[in-house]
């Protein structure tokens, strides 16, 4: 088996994903017998996402030492967020109008999908601050775990000399839970591998093309997001060459595909970020689990465009104070977004209400959209697993924790 371990990552789960169409397409009856093999590796990857969040984050911070550090990297860690995502609600906008994906849609003739009851700012706001952080990390409650984490590392460093040996326990942990990420991983090919076949299996090859000019405009968007506006920041910000850092990224964005979680690419994003890209472990551990919850690019962008699909579809004129509400409301709704499959499907009412859109009729787009969304989703993970890591290194790089030569060498296996 040397020469398949000698094969980079990336290339073998390039490979099971294109086995798995082939398998679809050929022998679909055979996909369930292989859809095990998923949903053991998404399974398996979703463990370490609680866990990875809050020992790496508190290590992070205690290895800065210094708590006004700290407050610069928060800052500029949210400040870059924020400044993707509104561009990214900017860019499904912009998608949205030029291809006009939503004109003459029957949505009429989907059944209206249940969305649940909204939660309020109110609530989301009082969420972050967990009453048992037991329950946080069984429900995986991701903003809970990072405030707890961050009260965990500045604590520990506050402590100084009495906190050193639980500082030295966390750096250990760390290690050990990155290190089993990598033993995951080997699984990858076979994982997805399986994701793919059942995807294509259960809706045919036709999934490719239904609700073919919003999937293009999911295309577009997700394209332009990643090779405008992180393009810009990796060249002028992070300062270093934009097609080495994308394939020194290619592991994580293809588990960002697959598995259309944000969380789920985390413990892969966290790998390719120290040993491919050379950014520091005091900020893959601290921004990385920030961005797995608040830098969603792809959900912004997602956003911005379903919501001009619906309004197309609904006949609502599109003015300048309608794009601006979206605009809005939508890079709010899209930091309040859950890092799981089709979470950014169900913010849909948060913004289109709005603008003075019924719950009914929003009912009726995620109806219409909801069958489809699984590929949408897998391809609008890409942007959030890039935005996450392109804010990563160009934090490293203010910060001066980037060993930009690493993107010199070949991306490890």
């Amino acid at each position: 088996m040397r020469w398949w371990f000698a094969i980079p990552l990336w290339q073998r789960v390039l490979g099971g994903l294109a086995a798995g169409v082939l398998l679809a397409l050929v022998w679909p009856a055979a996909t369930p017998r292989v859809a095990f093999l998923g949903e053991l590796f998404v399974r398996a990857i979703r463990m370490l996402v609680a866990p990875i969040v809050l020992v790496t984050i508190a290590a992070g911070i205690t290895t800065l030492a210094d708590p006004r550090r700290l407050g610069a990297l928060g800052a500029r860690t949210i400040g870059l967020f924020a400044l993707t995502t509104l561009l990214a609600v900017s860019v499904g906008i912009a998608a949205g109008l030029l291809i006009a994906p939503g004109a003459g849609a029957p949505i009429g003739t989907a059944p209206p999908h249940a969305l649940g009851r909204a939660v309020s700012p109110y609530q989301q706001l009082i969420g972050i601050v967990p009453v048992n952080i037991v329950e946080a990390l069984a429900k995986g409650d991701m903003l809970a775990l990072i405030l707890f984490a961050i009260l965990t590392g500045v604590g520990t460093v506050l402590a100084g000399e009495a906190g050193r040996p639980f500082a030295a326990l966390l750096q250990s942990l760390s290690a050990v839970l990155l290190r089993i990420v990598t033993l995951v991983m080997e699984a990858a090919p076979l994982g997805v591998f399986a994701l793919i076949a059942n995807a294509v299996a259960a809706h045919g090859a036709a999934v490719f093309v239904h609700v073919g000019w919003l999937a293009l405009a999911v295309l577009l968007g997700s394209i332009a997001q990643v090779a405008v506006v992180h393009a810009v920041l990796l060249r002028w910000v992070a300062r270093v060459p934009v097609v080495r850092f994308l394939s020194g990224i290619a592991d994580a964005l293809v588990v960002a595909f697959s598995t259309a979680s944000s969380s789920a690419t985390l413990p892969v994003a966290m790998r390719v970020a120290g040993e491919n890209v050379g950014i520091g472990r005091t900020i893959y551990s601290t921004v990385l689990p920030v961005g797995a919850s608040v830098g969603k690019d792809g959900t912004a962008m997602y956003v911005g465009l379903l919501s001009l699909f619906a309004l197309q579809a609904l006949g609502v004129a599109t003015t300048p104070g309608v794009l601006g509400m979206v605009l809005l409301t939508g890079a709010l709704a899209a930091f309040g977004t859950a890092p799981v499959p089709s979470a950014s499907l169900f913010m849909l009412s948060a913004v289109l209400s709005a603008v003075g859109v019924a719950p009914e009729q929003t009912a009726l787009v995620v109806g219409f959209v909801l069958p489809f969304d699984r590929l949408l989703d897998m391809t609008r993970t890409v942007p959030s697993a890039s935005a996450n890591l392109t804010v990563a290194a160009a934090v490293a790089r203010l910060e001066g924790e980037l060993d930009a030569s690493r993107l010199r060498r070949e991306p490890a296996a």
